[in-house]
């Protein structure tokens, strides 16, 4: 390789490196990685009664899927059904 092909290569990476820098220094700056009262609210907040409901959600998402699949099942049964002769 030619030595002018080496220079641009490291004077590009290192301005791809030095513009990821400033990019994670913004974003600490700003708050962007700063989460630390999500989990202690959401065990806080979480109550029995909101525990309650989401198992509720789940029980009626199984029977949905449920009946969504028995559907399914009847109408192959429908479309593979031929009258005896």
């Amino acid at each position: 390789m030619s030595d002018t092909i080496v220079i641009l290569m490291i004077g590009v990476s290192t301005f791809l490196g030095a513009l990821g820098l400033i990019a994670l220094l913004w974003g600490v700056k700003t708050g962007q990685f700063d989460d630390q009262s999500k989990f202690i609210d959401a065990a806080r907040f979480d109550g029995e009664e909101e525990l309650r409901d989401a198992v509720m959600m789940e029980e009626k998402k199984k029977v949905q899927k449920q009946k969504a699949e028995k559907k399914k099942r009847e109408a192959e049964k429908k479309k593979h059904y031929m009258p005896a002769d």
